[in-house]
Parts: C-alpha cells; structure tokens; sequence
C-alpha cells in the first residue's frame, strides 16, 4: 500500500505537486484576474520563487479552475523539480481535499515518488489528502495482469510534521480498515464462504490487545436457540457462523453494539433470484465487512469506547436442506417469525443478532448496518444509505459522522402505517410482507427485535452505496467499504 510521509523539506527532485484553489474577481492573490482562473494556494514551505512564478504563469494556459480534482501536469527540462503538477483543491474543506487526493493518486500512478505542499493550517488538509490517495489507489485483483501502480511514496511538506502525525495515524487506520472491508467484499464467493470470512476476522484481530473474539459455529449456534441464521444457512454446504468481536478498553464508559448483515452469497435461496439480480451477490456481507473493519479501526485508533461487533454469517443456497417460503421460524429470545419469501433472508439473520445483543450484551447503543433492500436504491439512488431511528439526537449524530466522513445516508420514516402488515397468522411476525414501503417495513421488522433499545437504536440500510458502478472521488469501482468511515466518525465521539 502506498506510504505516506510527512515532512518539513526540501521538495524531492523530480516530482511536486502544488495546490491550487479557484480564483476570481475577489482573489486576494490577483485581484485582477478572469472569473474561471485558479490561484495557487499558499503552502507552508513555500516552494523556490522560480517555481511559483512558473506555476503562476502555467495556470492560465493550463485552463484550472481550481475545482476539486482537477490535476495538471507540467514538464520542467532541466528544471528542479522536473515535474510539477498543479492539483485542484476546491475550498479547501476536507471532502474536496480527499477528493484532490484521489485524483492525484490515479494521475500520478505512474511516479514513484511525489511531493505534495500543503498550506500552514493542515490538519483537515491532511486528513483528506491522505484517505483520498490511500482509498483513489485501492485496486482489487487476484492476478497481477496488468501490473501495479508505480507510485509507492508520498511526501508531504508541513511546517511540523510530528504536530499532524496524529492526523496522519487517524487517516492512515480509517483508509486501511476501509480497504480491509472492500477486500473482503470484493472477494469472489468461491473463496468467501462463512468459515472463510471468520478466519479473516481472527487473523486480523490476532495480537491487538483488548481485542476479543467469539466464533459460533452451526452446533453452538442450534444449542443457543440462532434459529434465523441456522435457517438462511441451512441450504448450504458451507455451515453458517456468528462472530462476535470485542474491543473492551480499559476505562470505556460507553458500550456499543454493532450488527452487521453478512450474507457471503445470496441466490435468493428456494425464492430464486433472476442472474442479473444475483450475480453481484457476493456483496451481500457488506455490512458485516463495515463493522468488523471498523471495530479493528477502533482497536488500532485506540478508541475510548466498548465496541461489540456481531456479524450473522450465512450463505443462502437452494438445497433440499434450504428453508421454505411459509416456513416459521424461532429466534434467539423465542420470537417467531412467518418467512412467505426466502430472498427476505438478511432480516432473519439479523433479528437473531440483535436479539442477542439487547438480552445478553445489554449495551446502551445499538447500530446495524445492512445490505438489505433494492429499495433502499429506489427512494435514494446510489449513493446514499437510508438511516433510521427513532432517537433524533442519536440519528442527528450519525448523519452528522457520516457527511463528515465523506459518506452519504438520508432519514427516512419509520411510518407506523406498515406495523399493521408485520401481523402473521402463524407466527408472532410476518417478516417478508408484499405490502408497504419495501425499505421501511424491513426496518420495522428489525425494530421488533430491539426491546428496551428502541430507542437507542440505528438502522442502515446501505445497500445501494455499498457498490460503485463507477470510478469518482475516492471510489473505485467494485465495493466501497461504505460505513466504515462514518462509524468511526461516530464512534470518536463517545469517548
């Protein structure tokens, strides 16, 4: 993974990237100059006068505006340094640094080593910055065809490098663990198989002190009553598993729980999906991958904070063992269920989990996250993640994590208009009504299983931004770790 250095000089001599910031009528810099130029950004070690006049002079030709992401390079024979690149940087607030970064790490891929002047105040410059280059250069392959991205190193100028080496720690862990989550769902489903999956979590959480980890296997799971998790899993050859993450500081006052849906491969089970529907559906454990990895961030950021992670792993399988479309189902804590739709299966897994946690780990925070309607795409598009709660405070503070992280999610209504379609005839509840909101009612139904922590309940239905279909900002295309980065956020905020 690319290393990144901060330093307080000189530039290195072949590459230096200098930031630029859209200029104007108003520039302080150039008072004079055209509405659609850029103006260079004062940095903290300024570059050589040579240097800055030519940037100056390059910037109109070169047509920047200054806008985020917006890269240019420019060629300086004999020169030092020989290249210099001009990078748009916007305003100047973190999303459009972590975007600029992003850009500058696919610009630049075939460098090997830059350097980057950043301006006196840098702390939200850095920390864009380095989750945008850490997370523009991600690339998931399983064969080296193609080759790899030459560049390797990025030095940074600041004016004091070991006051932002916190920053720089900070941004580090939060693009590392964000790229362990789009590892593991991007991983094809050949390989990712429940046992597979918690292997992962168990060398990853290997030798981090405070850190704990629990593994029920299927025998574990049918002694203590998981009945939704044995039930999505039974179809398959692979036995499902529940993995039960711990990071316990010493001290913490606050203890969340984190759920997160961990379906390692979704045919729809006997309720079969149609192939364009199903042949992405090794992203179906995105939520689980988004907790697990920001539980190990938390450990690394050393996060004053309890953190259990609870991440249901089944795979949906059609078999003569699969569970059917009508068949009731008994939870952990004895709550039943009427299932009329076997492609409903996330929500079962889930119930089992959060179930578990409000009875046995009694938290006093309680968050999912989950792939777990295409509705979800339908009210909010791509990008956006529907957040519900009935906690305005709490649902308040994880919006305001999340868009600070550089992710996207929305508050939508728990409507109690649908409730009425959660009856069943058989069963305690109906968890695969045809009736209502698709994204809402699945919501509600979780809801039954939160008890005294209804109110101190989150659910994120991520599956839309779960996926990229597109290369843009820090994205790649293929899994985008969603939910890593604004649980950290939040969770930063309760200790």
């Amino acid at each position: 993974m690319l290393v990144i250095r901060l330093v307080s000089g000189p530039a290195g001599p072949d590459a230096l990237v200098l930031p630029v910031r859209p200029g104007g009528p108003d520039s302080p810099d150039s008072p004079a100059a055209p509405a659609s130029s850029a103006q260079l950004v004062p940095t903290a070690v300024p570059p050589g006068d040579d240097v800055r006049d030519e940037a100056a002079a390059v910037l109109p030709a070169a047509r920047l505006t200054g806008s985020a992401g917006e890269v240019r390079q420019h060629l300086r024979p004999g020169g030092s340094p020989s290249r210099l690149w001009l990078l748009g940087v916007g305003d100047g607030d973190e999303r459009d640094w972590r975007t600029a970064g992003a850009a500058l790490a696919r610009a630049a891929k075939d460098e090997t080593q830059i350097t980057i002047a950043l301006p006196a105040e840098a702390t939200t410059a850095l920390r864009g910055l380095a989750e945008g280059l850490l997370l523009g250069s991600y690339r998931f392959r399983l064969t080296e065809a193609g080759g790899r991205p030459a560049l390797a190193e990025v030095e940074v100028l600041v004016d004091d490098p070991d006051a932002l080496a916190g920053t720089l720690a900070a941004a580090r862990a939060t693009a590392e663990t964000t790229r362990l989550a789009r590892d593991l769902t991007n991983m094809p489903s050949s390989t990712k198989n429940p046992e597979w999956f918690a292997a992962q979590v168990a060398e990853a959480a290997s030798g981090r002190p405070d850190l704990h980890l629990r593994v029920r296997g299927p025998e574990e799971l049918a002694a203590e009553g998981f009945g939704g998790i044995l039930a999505v899993g039974g179809g398959s050859a692979s036995g499902p598993r529940l993995v039960e993450l711990d990071w316990r500081p010493e001290g913490a006052r606050t203890h969340v729980v984190l759920v997160g849906k961990g379906i390692t491969f979704d045919t729809g089970g006997i309720s079969i999906k149609p192939v364009p529907a199903m042949k992405l559906m090794r992203k179906d454990m995105a939520g689980a991958a988004a907790v697990i990895a920001a539980t190990l961030g938390a450990a690394e950021l050393r996060l004053p904070v309890r953190v259990t992670t609870l991440a249901p792993l089944a795979e949906n399988m059609v078999s003569g063992s699969a569970f059917r479309p009508g068949d009731v189902i008994r939870h952990y804590g004895g709550l039943t269920s009427e299932s009329t739709n076997s492609d409903a299966e996330g929500r079962l897994v889930l119930a089992d989990a959060l179930a578990y946690a409000v009875r046995e780990l009694k938290p006093d925070l309680l968050v999912d996250l989950a792939t777990l309607t295409g509705a979800n795409a339908v009210a909010l598009g791509k990008r956006h993640a529907a957040l519900y709660s009935e906690n305005d405070a709490l649902a308040a503070g994880m919006l305001d994590a999340i868009t600070a992280a550089g992710e996207r999610a929305w508050r939508m209504p728990l409507a109690d208009d649908y409730v009425e379609y959660l009856a069943s005839d058989v069963a305690d509840l109906h968890s695969s009504p045809a009736q209502g909101a698709g994204s809402v009612v699945a919501a509600l139904y979780l809801r039954e299983f939160t008890g005294d922590l209804r109110d101190r309940w989150v659910h994120l239905d991520m599956s839309a931004p779960s996926w990229s279909d597109d290369t843009h900002g820090e994205l790649v295309k293929g899994a985008t770790g969603w939910g890593v980065r604004g649980l950290l956020r939040w969770l930063a905020t309760l200790g």
